[in-house]
């Protein structure tokens, strides 16, 4: 494995002094905060115009806050040229990292800065779009920026409130924008150009390239996820005088199957499940619990695997509730469908990480990302880049290198500078999301 990564670096360096100016527009000093439509949404916005101009771009905001930059395709008098998008979101969870979704646009300005400076234009457009919200931190729904631009929005969620009353269609417009103005954004309909790729470099979220050795990795999926609602109704009783064997305890019921869950997902390989949330009441130190409800969320690659393993834990649940007479109720609130990468644009990707020299991992992406939602619009696929501190993100200690930067940006512009939009046949896919929920 060998990429000659040493002080000339052409691209990390500046990436990475571009994310920390980024992680100081915040809501809340001394972290990274950044919400929909917020002030410093409008700050790091503005920035990402500044540097997509910069770079030879032509960029603004949308009618939703996203911000959209063009490099326009090196076909004379063809104003249609087909269109390529890349990108990644810029909003962040509450004490967040400084690369989550940055570095998904950070990586591609820096890509068209490169071709600029050359006088280098490609045979299609490149749209590098940085995402108003994926996080769904301020109004509870996720990705309002990529679904508009999928033809997934819902219009409904105009009037969903954030924690102070303010509905959704409020804050766009008090953003500057047009919150009924979602059908013009819809990239299915061409308004633009054919839209024939859309590509998200992303940090992995986790340690599988750190704990191999490895800068960057193909994704091959985007898991599919359930989540269910379970609640335990047991008996209420005193802690001192009801008998171990006569009690009716909820919350010994739920735990056995919080481990049901552990167990089986750990099991069967290709899943993932996790209980993120739980109540328990009358929740007193001395009483037995009579009521619990908990969230259990599972998540896989393989939707038939993921169906089959939520059909399993609702039997489970059911059995553990019989043998302690208690009674469960575990209903799904949210399903939606993997989102499997196009076998050509992985192989193109690969080829890209070969060129640097470089092995090609392919692996599955555990966590959600706006290339989810264009399945129904083009082919999709994503770059992973590797995570430093065992991984971790969402969290302050989020960090990557410059040398794995400079790596990542060098296989993306290889990619952009090879791929050839007439070899791509799209096969769109529409998208199942069933019940979306805070």
């Amino acid at each position: 494995m060998s990429m000659d990564v040493g002080a000339n670096l052409r691209f990390g360096a500046d990436i990475l002094a571009q994310a920390e100016v980024l992680a100081g527009f915040t809501e809340v000093p001394g972290e990274v905060t950044r919400t929909y439509c917020s002030r410093s949404h409008r700050q790091a916005g503005d920035y990402l115009i500044g540097l997509m101009r910069e770079a030879g771009m032509v960029a603004d905001y949308d009618a939703f806050g996203n911000v959209v930059g063009r490099y326009e395709a090196g076909v004379p008098g063809s104003p249609w040229a087909p269109v390529v998008m890349t990108g990644s979101h810029q909003d962040s969870v509450k004490k967040a990292g400084k690369y989550d979704g940055l570095f998904g646009i950070l990586s591609p300005i820096a890509c068209v800065r490169d071709l600029h400076r050359r006088g280098k234009r490609l045979p299609y457009t490149l749209e590098v779009v940085a995402f108003g919200d994926e996080e769904g931190v301020r109004f509870g729904v996720t990705l309002i920026g990529s679904k508009a631009m999928a033809g997934n929005f819902d219009p409904a969620w105009l009037e969903l409130t954030d924690s102070d009353g303010v509905s959704l269609r409020e804050a766009i417009r008090a953003f500057g924008g047009d919150p009924d103005a979602w059908p013009a954004l819809d990239r299915r309909t061409g308004a633009h150009g054919e839209v024939v790729a859309f590509i998200e470099s992303h940090i992995e979220q986790g340690a599988t390239l750190l704990d191999e050795g490895l800068p960057v990795g193909v994704v091959t999926a985007i898991v599919g996820a359930t989540r269910m609602k379970v609640r335990v109704t047991g008996l209420a009783g005193h802690a001192g005088t009801v008998p171990m064997g006569a009690r009716q305890d909820a919350l010994a019921a739920a735990a056995e199957m919080v481990l049901a869950v552990e167990r089986h997902c750990t099991e069967h390989p290709g899943l993932v499940g996790t209980v993120g949330k739980m109540s328990v009441a009358p929740g007193a130190v001395n009483v037995i619990p009579e009521d619990v409800a908990f969230t259990v969320d599972v998540r896989s690659g393989d939707d038939a695997l993921r169906l089959a393993a939520v059909a399993a834990l609702r039997a489970e649940f059911s059995a553990i509730a019989a043998r302690r007479r208690v009674t469960v109720a575990a209903e799904p609130f949210f399903e939606l469908e993997a989102a499997p990468c196009d076998a050509g644009l992985q192989a193109r990707l690969a080829a890209s990480i070969e060129a640097q020299g470089l092995p090609v991992r392919y692996l599955p992406s555990g966590a959600g990302h706006d290339a989810m939602e264009f399945p129904a619009v083009c082919p999709i696929a994503m770059l992973f880049v590797r995570c430093g501190n065992g991984g971790i993100s969402h969290h302050p200690s989020e960090t990557m290198t410059a040398e794995d930067a400079e790596i990542a940006t060098s296989v993306l512009l290889h990619f952009f500078e090879h791929f050839e939009p007439a070899t791509v046949v799209p096969d769109r896919v529409p998208r199942v999301e069933r019940n979306p929920s805070p």
